[in-house]
């Protein structure tokens, strides 16, 4: 999908929802001018563009006693394998996320275990995935911080 345009309106409307996605239509709608019907619509408008991806809450994998993230780069045997390996990639339940990457690795995964030797087990699945060449594992030590894009830069229509 391009690159779709919005109004300054529809920009302020991201700003609140970014920062709080359970932010109140209503309170939105106050603090932009507008009624709360012109706020539902313009949500549902920037959702069916693809701007908006759904809403959701951050759980803290720490908090649950998962003590380990895990950055995995993963080189496939075959490039044109890449779709048919983040598919099974699917089925890891600890992979969280899945990028195409360029360089050396073809696949970066994040995943979350609950010690290293549920790492190790979950490396090992990960291993049996026909056509995962070399992997490379990176853990994280901390994640300082974690944010949502800046739609504040964006330029009104």
């Amino acid at each position: 999908m391009g690159k779709v345009n919005i109004d300054k309106i529809d920009k302020k409307i991201l700003q609140f929802l970014v920062k709080n996605a359970r932010m109140p239509f209503l309170e939105i709608a106050r603090e932009c001018g507008i009624s709360g019907a012109a706020i539902h619509q313009r949500v549902k408008k920037l959702t069916d563009q693809g701007i908006i991806k759904g809403s959701s809450l951050e759980v803290d994998p720490k908090s649950l006693g998962y003590d380990v993230c895990a950055i995995v780069g993963i080189q496939v045997t075959e490039p044109v394998m890449g779709p048919t390996i983040a598919e099974a990639l699917k089925s890891i339940k600890e992979v969280v996320e899945c990028h195409y990457v360029t360089g050396k690795n073809h696949l970066m995964i994040k995943m979350y275990c609950l010690d290293n030797d549920h790492l190790m087990r979950a490396l090992n699945d990960m291993l049996k995935i026909p056509g995962v060449g070399n992997t490379e594992t990176l853990i994280s030590l901390s994640q300082p911080f974690s944010r949502q894009i800046d739609v504040s830069h964006l330029s009104d229509e």
